[in-house]
């Protein structure tokens, strides 16, 4: 599942820890239009380099190396040959030691850095919240579905900036989560009225904006999101409503909705639509083995496509879809999106 999303994101921060260790790599090197000969001799203790000679090596010292490299402590170039010398052991027991000193050092900044993006997934709401009197304006009418606790705090957020609007909350069946944000929205004081899923296509009409919660936000923009959502957005788009997606940044997934490696449902059990005693009336008893002529599915999300989407709200911004491939890049290494497991041969 996409859920991967959240864990992945301390890719980054490894990736970040080593670029900014590697950074200072490059900040003893004067820069200068041209590099001749008067000038090298001048400085042959401290050479210049190029405004093209010094790209060059920026390019080459700040591109951060794979995430598996990293953490396997196995450097870029380990492919290429060591040239052989007299003193090739010597100088490399003292790259190992320095490799080793540097591993430890990375290995306790990313144990820090991961504690902060923990730390950032707790208070990303707040962060969200601080745009809703941006997005939410008097007298307006918000649909939603289920329950989402960022869509509750950015409700609540409003609500405290003096904001006088209504709420109406699809149950979100069959779960019924809905019931439950209903009751906690009328216990912050606000205006809130449940309506069944099926009648969101006939209210629709009434309501200026839909906001909604979301699983995981994949690269071509598209959500997953608790089943039911996708109707919504479809109902949103016929009558012309914006359709917002509120979702913190540890909820990007760098992969598409193609990708072998994502599925986007996950089935419930079947007891959440049907009880298991009433189950047993519908088994044919005919036929040898008792197959059912009753099947449940109950799929746990929906897929919205990039399209229906008017506006992504995360605790970095709003978003248009067509901007999250960039925002994800921020977050992912190319390399990384595929795991490789290494021969042990």
């Amino acid at each position: 599942m996409p859920s991967r999303a959240s864990a992945s994101c301390s890719s980054l921060l490894i990736l970040e820890e080593d670029l900014s260790s590697t950074a200072t790599a490059i900040g003893g090197l004067s820069l200068t239009a041209d590099s001749d000969g008067d000038y090298e001799a001048e400085h042959e203790d401290h050479p210049a380099l190029s405004a093209a000679s010094l790209a060059a090596s920026a390019r080459s010292t700040l591109r951060a190396p794979s995430l598996q490299t990293l953490l396997e402590d196995i450097p870029d170039s380990a492919a290429a040959p060591c040239a052989s010398s007299s003193g090739g052991d010597s100088e490399g027991r003292t790259k190992s030691a320095e490799k080793s000193s540097r591993s430890k050092k990375l290995k306790g900044d990313v144990i820090e850095a991961i504690n902060e993006l923990i730390q950032d997934i707790d208070t990303c709401h707040e962060q969200i919240s601080e745009q809703a009197v941006e997005h939410i304006h008097q007298n307006e009418m918000i649909l939603t579905l289920g329950r989402s606790r960022t869509v509750k705090e950015f409700l609540c957020a409003a609500k405290d900036k003096k904001r006088s609007f209504r709420v109406f909350v699809a149950e979100g069946a069959p779960r019924y989560q809905g019931h439950v944000l209903a009751k906690e929205l009328v216990g912050k004081g606000l205006q809130t009225t449940i309506i069944p899923d099926s009648a969101v296509f006939a209210m629709i009409s009434r309501v200026n904006m839909v906001i909604v919660g979301a699983h995981a936000i994949m690269a071509n923009g598209g959500v997953i999101a608790p089943v039911g959502i996708n109707m919504v957005a479809l109902a949103a788009q016929r009558h012309a409503v914006p359709f917002v997606v509120l979702a913190g940044s540890h909820k990007l997934c760098p992969l598409y909705p193609h990708n072998p490696e994502v599925l986007l449902n996950d089935l419930k059990s079947p007891s959440e639509l049907l009880d298991f005693g009433e189950f047993s009336d519908c088994m044919d008893f005919g036929t040898m083995g008792g197959s059912p002529l009753l099947h449940i599915v109950n799929p746990a999300f929906d897929y919205v496509p990039p399209k229906l989407v008017s506006l992504f709200i995360t605790d970095r911004g709003g978003h248009n879809p067509s901007y999250m491939y960039r925002l994800i890049s921020d977050y992912y290494s190319a390399d990384d999106l595929v795991v490789k497991r290494r021969s042990t041969s």
